[in-house]
């Protein structure tokens, strides 16, 4: 599945993290992310990778049906 910069943004806000907090989860620097998400620059995978790992322990789900999408993960799937 591929991790889009209007992904990453509505993850944050679903779960209240600011860039800086999830540069920090991720172990990027807080220009990686705020690029990404001003579509400046695409990231390596590993990047991107980790900031969806980062997000998806948090609490966020990313679904991707007939469109990419981005959900509270149910409690029991949270990593934290």
């Amino acid at each position: 599945m591929s991790f889009s910069p209007a992904q990453c943004r509505a993850a944050r806000g679903l779960i209240d993290m600011s860039q800086t907090q999830l540069a920090e989860a991720a172990g990027v620097s807080s220009r990686t992310v705020l690029d990404f998400e001003a579509g400046k620059r695409q990231p390596i995978k590993a990047t991107l990778a980790a900031m969806q790992r980062a997000l998806e322990e948090a609490g966020v789900e990313f679904t991707n049906g007939g469109q990419a999408g981005v959900r509270v993960a149910d409690k029991k799937k949270r990593r934290r």
